[in-house]
């Protein structure tokens, strides 16, 4: 069984707030691949299983709140004697990446992530498989100044942010896919694309431009 866990908090008042980015792309996922099966209550979470790219998954969304995540995961990776690096994978939201952007990693730190840091507690590693869905505001992730990170991540996305949140959840859920039949480095071609900027091309030196095609050179 391959666990795939969406972090967020549980409750109306959180819905679509950036904090929940884990739990929208699971959503996107248990209605594409686990509809009309029963949702249940298992290791403090919401749970629906479903079959993902021929693979048996389990769908989760901790119910304990973000700074408690670790306890859904950790109960859920017990019971399945799941091998953490290769049938976990967590998603969660990322504010030092922009809106739009997705970064999937073999392993890693928390960046003073609650929920991340809850799950390394409860696991006793940090390597473990971990989706970062991009919520932050500036062009280069983060919030904007004099805004406490507390209450950005807690708050909703901008009309202007909706375009690139969409479709950066579109090829979340694509990415997960991927995970779970091809594996992780299948799946990280696609999370990650784009990550590396395009060269800035150099002018060329005078005298030495090509001329247009069809035309010969000049004198």
């Amino acid at each position: 069984m391959k666990l795939i866990v969406g972090l967020g908090n549980p409750g109306p008042q959180y819905q679509e707030t950036r904090h929940n980015a884990g739990f929208m792309v699971v959503d996107r996922l248990a209605k594409a691949h686990a509809a009309g099966e029963p949702v249940k209550s298992r290791f403090n979470a919401v749970t629906v299983e479903a079959t993902i790219s021929g693979e048996r998954c389990m769908l989760l969304k901790p119910l304990t709140y973000m700074n408690r995540s670790g306890q859904c995961v950790a109960e859920a990776v017990r019971f399945y004697k799941a091998d953490i690096a290769g049938d976990l994978l967590v998603v969660v939201d990322e504010v030092y990446l922009p809106t739009g952007r997705l970064k999937l990693l073999p392993a890693g730190g928390t960046a003073g992530h609650n929920g991340l840091g809850s799950i390394q507690q409860l696991l006793g590693t940090d390597a473990y498989p971990r989706l970062r869905v991009g919520v932050g505001i500036q062009p280069n992730g983060g919030k904007p100044p004099f805004i406490d990170q507390a209450d950005f991540v807690l708050g909703r996305f901008t009309p202007e942010e909706q375009g690139p949140l969409d479709a950066s959840l579109v090829r979340a859920a694509q990415a997960v896919e991927v995970w779970a039949g091809k594996g992780l480095t299948h799946a990280m071609n696609i999370a990650n694309a784009g990550e590396s900027p395009p060269r800035e091309k150099k002018p060329r030196p005078p005298g030495t431009e090509s001329p247009p095609r069809g035309e010969p050179p000049g004198e």
